[in-house]
C-alpha cells in the first residue's frame, strides 16, 4: 500500500525538475513523531487531510503540522454547509493511502486542493509521500507551482 503512490509521486516530481531530498525512517503516525525522526521544525510539516462533501465529492486540504483544520471555515471557502474528514477506508479509496501518509499533491489524486495559508510561512516543507516509512523534503513554492490550489485561511492553533 502506498508504494505505488510514492513512486508515482517521485516520477511527478523528477519529471517537473523539483530538486527535493527523500527521507526513509521508522513509521510515523503523527506530525509530532515524523518531525522527530525529520529532525525538523513541526510547522514545516505539511498535513493532507481528505475531507468529504455534503454531496460525496472529496478535497484535499493542506495545512501545517502545527495547526488544525477549522472545517467549518474551509465549507465557507468550499461553498457548502459542513464537512467532515473522509474514514480510513474512503482516503483508502480515494488515494490508495493510509490515512498519515497521504502526501500533498491532490492533483495527482484527481482531487481539488485547497492549501492553508499557514504553509506559506516555510521556505521548504515535508511531508510523508505516500507511506509512513518515506518523507520529502522540498521547496514550497514547488508544491504550489505544480499543485496549482486554492490557496485561504482555514486552519487554527
Amino acid at each position: 500500500m502506498g508504494n505505488n503512490e510514492f513512486l508515482l509521486l517521485k516520477k511527478f516530481l523528477d519529471d517537473n525538475g523539483v530538486v527535493y531530498r527523500v527521507y526513509e525512517h521508522e513509521p510515523v503516525y503523527t506530525s509530532e513523531q515524523a518531525a522527530r525522526v525529520r529532525r525538523v521544525e513541526l510547522k514545516t510539516g505539511v498535513k493532507a487531510l481528505i475531507i468529504k462533501t455534503p454531496d460525496e465529492r472529496f478535497i484535499l486540504g493542506l495545512v501545517a503540522a502545527d495547526r488544525k483544520i477549522d472545517l467549518a471555515k474551509l465549507a465557507k471557502i468550499v461553498g457548502v454547509k459542513k464537512l467532515k474528514l473522509a474514514t480510513p477506508i474512503e482516503v483508502l479509496e480515494k488515494t490508495g493511502c493510509e490515512i498519515g501518509s497521504v502526501h500533498p499533491f491532490g492533483n495527482l489524486y484527481n482531487l481539488q486542493t485547497y492549501l492553508d495559508r499557514s504553509v506559506l510561512e516555510n521556505t521548504w516543507v515535508n511531508f510523508n509521500a505516500g507511506l509512513h516509512t518515506v518523507s520529502i523534503h522540498m521547496k514550497t513554492e514547488d508544491l504550489v507551482r505544480l499543485v496549482k490550489p486554492v490557496i485561504a485561511d482555514f486552519s487554527k492553533e
